[in-house]
């Protein structure tokens, strides 16, 4: 047996001096010595440095006690291991504490592991993450000291019974993103501080018998079949911090017991069948609530937004009626409530102490009112979502002050006045839509300003004059939407950057068709269709790319049209001097389809320009929280 070596009574005062260099006189004892070294035998992997010459504890992934005479902890996730001969051999380390075995290829716990391992009493924590373990949960019989046990991201199925019981100091345990299914095991440690079912198949109704487990800080049972409603007795965890049942069959009332949790922070009970109304002191503790997608009727009550600690509101898909509280909590961070009934204006006396609002959606409801200034006075708003809703009046020049915004939505509205030049000194602004409103007056010259644009909707307005010739400066413009408004005059050079679509119709254009649009060899979809062009179709565009659509309807176009890929759709309509002389021949091959592929090319385009915005606002939004 390996230990320490003894020492001369002279060096006393020099080990003490140097008694943090603790390797220069312990090792591994035999026994561990040579179970490692045939772990080394059985392990081959790139990603360890395993040299038989070292002391095991210099290993990369292998952790020793504080005088190296025994293995405490085994890394050795990410390696590819699918043999389960491996694992019986680790367990002959009786002093291991820790072994990670996540993000491998396991397919199965052998019977010899589970009896071996369950011997180590020191063991406290066991990670097999992320492997591809199937069939039923083993029986864990011994492991007296285990503490956490993660067994989530596998193909493990079935109901689960006594298989846990064993486990009296478990405080962790998560199954996520299996296929186990069955009631929600109720029969574990009184220990337990956290339980993660999430993303199974268990069914029935959330079991009251949770309520036991009085150390419970974190329940997540998201997307799972749960039906039913939320026992009131949840709200006896008296440390509970974490509650998640998203994404399930959940109906009923939302108890009233949950605003006695003075621990709880986050509740989110989202995508569900809740269809009463939201309690009134619900939010009395927390700093995240999220009930969307649920059948919420009633109104908001009113001090549901105002406590100082919530951060986080999502309200939004529901039933909801009446007027938006005037409180606001300050430190307020994302407040969703699009998709509802709400009516009345804008609250305004609590915009202006706003200043954490990153996310403000109150988009498709019926608010009524003006854009308030006020909102001038959220400094740090990234979105600003008021679309589809019944606002009127001009758009205050103090939006010109949202120096963090990155998409307005204001389109489906009755404002009415000028594009305030303000709103073009917005530098981080990436989607500007205000269409469909009652916009006039001319598009702001200094539009340039807005480098970072990316989609800009103005169609469905009023807007008269010329585009300004600056235009061409957006190098990061993907979409321009200018149809139905009044403009007229030349057309600039347009980005070349454009890629979905260019839509110039219903205007009061005239003369001939720029031929330079040919240069946008990105664009998928060039709509022209209802002004007063004239003369010849440009030859060039049949060499542009990338295009898929055409609509030139309604114009006073002449000549014979050129001939253009079977794949580009091109619409002609209504141009009486016009004629196909070389119609293209359908593809024999290509089967017909229920929407027409430039439309749906279009769409994904569209959808993934989207994507590309909302995931720079994410980015933006999750590196402020983790600041936070």
């Amino acid at each position: 047996m390996g230990g320490c070596a003894r020492s001369n009574p002279l060096l006393i005062p020099l080990f003490f001096s140097f008694s943090f260099y603790p390797l220069a006189f312990c090792k591994l004892s035999s026994p561990q010595l040579a179970v490692m070294r045939n772990l080394r035998k059985k392990i081959q992997s790139p990603e360890l440095s395993w040299n038989s010459t070292e002391d095991p504890c210099k290993w990369n992934r292998v952790t020793c006690s504080q005088d190296n005479t025994s293995v405490i902890e085994l890394s050795l996730s990410g390696l590819s291991l699918a043999s389960p001969d491996t694992l019986p051999v680790i367990c002959q380390i009786g002093s291991l504490q820790v072994l990670d075995l996540s993000d491998n290829q396991l397919a199965s716990l052998p019977v010899e592991f589970i009896t071996s391992c369950g011997k180590i009493d020191g063991l406290k924590r066991l990670n097999f993450s992320s492997n591809a373990l199937v069939g039923s949960l083993p029986s864990f019989t011994g492991f007296a000291g285990l503490e956490f046990l993660d067994l989530s991201y596998n193909k493990m199925n079935r109901n689960i019974g006594s298989e846990l019981d064993g486990l009296v100091k478990l405080r962790s345990l998560n199954l996520s993103l299996n296929m186990f299914n069955g009631p929600v095991p109720v029969k574990l440690s009184r220990a337990l501080e956290e339980l993660q079912l999430w993303a199974n198949g268990f069914e029935g109704e959330i079991p009251e018998g949770v309520a036991n487990y009085q150390n419970l800080k974190t329940l997540d049972l998201s997307q799972n079949q749960l039906s039913w409603s939320i026992p009131d007795r949840l709200g006896e965890l008296p440390k509970l911090e974490v509650l998640v049942l998203s994404s399930n069959n959940l109906s009923g009332k939302i108890p009233n017991s949950l605003a006695n949790i003075q621990t709880l922070s986050r509740f989110s009970a989202n995508q569900n069948n809740f269809n009463c109304s939201i309690p009134n002191v619900l939010t009395r503790f927390l700093k995240n609530l999220d009930l969307s997608y649920n059948k919420l009727s009633g109104t908001i009550p009113p001090d549901l937004l105002s406590p100082p600690n919530l951060q986080i509101v999502d309200l939004s898909y529901n039933q909801l009626g009446g007027a938006i509280p005037k409180n606001i909590s300050s430190h307020m961070f994302r407040l969703r409530l699009g998709s509802n009934s709400l009516n009345g204006p804008i609250p305004s006396d609590s915009l202006g102490s706003l200043e954490k609002l990153t996310y403000l959606e109150l988009d498709n409801n019926s608010l009524t009112g003006s854009v308030h200034p006020e909102l001038g006075k959220c400094r740090s708003l990234a979105l600003l979502n008021l679309a589809q809703n019944k606002l009127t009046g001009p758009l205050p020049p103090e939006l010109g002050n949202l120096s963090s915004i990155q998409v307005m939505k204001l389109q489906l509205n009755k404002i009415s006045g000028n594009i305030p030049d303000q709103i073009t000194q917005l530098a981080s602004l990436a989607q500007l839509n205000i269409s469909y409103n009652l916009l006039s007056g001319t598009i702001p010259s200094s539009l340039p300003n807005l480098q970072n644009l990316t989609a800009l909707h103005l169609q469905n307005n009023y807007l008269n004059c010329s585009i300004p010739a600056a235009i061409r400066s957006l190098r990061g413009l993907l979409e321009l939407q200018l149809g139905k408004n009044h403009l007229s005059g030349d057309i600039p050079t347009m980005p070349l950057s454009l890629q979905i679509v260019l839509n110039l119709s219903s205007n009061l254009f005239v003369g001939a068709i720029p031929a330079n649009f040919s240069q946008l060899t990105n664009l998928e979809i060039l709509d022209l269709s209802d002004n007063q062009f004239s003369g010849s179709v440009p030859e060039s565009f049949t060499q542009m790319p990338a295009l898929t659509q055409l609509i030139l309807s309604k114009n006073l176009l002449s000549g014979v049209l050129p001939k253009f890929r079977d794949l580009v759709k091109v619409e002609t309509d209504g141009n009486k001097g016009l004629t196909n002389g070389t119609a293209p021949s359908p593809s024999p091959k290509r089967k017909r389809k229920s929407v027409p592929e430039p439309l749906l090319t279009a769409l994904v385009s569209s959808v993934f320009a989207a994507l590309v915005v909302s995931a720079v606002v994410n980015i933006s939004i999750e590196k402020f929280l983790w600041r936070r």
